[in-house]
């Protein structure tokens, strides 16, 4: 019987420590798929100004367009329109996450500057002059 109860102490502290990290693993990997997305979002940028000399624009070509990416509960909203529409020489392109990754807020502009404006507070403070994908990391 004390063998039993030792055995079920000793699952009960590795459950302790195995779940919550397998849980901020999972929520790293959502955080990839926004900045994967603003970084293509950049080069698609860049692209653009250097056909038409201007980040501004409109069309089916103009590919700084609204769209929302990643897992059903753990969605980023990619914009452009934040905290205004691109000019003729800049932009800045936001990732605001709902769901699991509600807290989440990435931005990135034309002079390649990654930012996180937003986190939840246990994974550390804001704002942060890089793209922050783990708990407690610094720039």
């Amino acid at each position: 019987m004390i063998d039993l109860m030792i055995s079920l102490l000793i699952l009960s502290i590795l459950a302790g420590i195995a779940i919550p990290s397998y849980r901020n693993s999972v929520k790293r990997g959502y955080l990839v798929n926004a900045t994967n997305t603003l970084a293509a979002q950049r080069v698609l940028m860049e692209q653009y100004y250097q056909d038409n000399r201007t980040y501004s624009g409109s069309g089916s070509t103009y590919p700084c367009t609204s769209s929302t990416v990643g897992p059903t509960g753990a969605t980023f909203h990619i914009a452009c329109t934040s905290p205004a529409a691109p000019s003729t020489t800049t932009y800045t392109i936001t990732a605001t996450g709902s769901g699991q990754v509600a807290s989440f807020v990435y931005t990135v502009n034309q002079a390649g500057v990654q930012s996180t404006t937003g986190l939840p507070s246990c994974w550390g403070s804001t704002p942060q002059s890089c793209w922050v994908i783990k708990k407690g990391q610094t720039c």
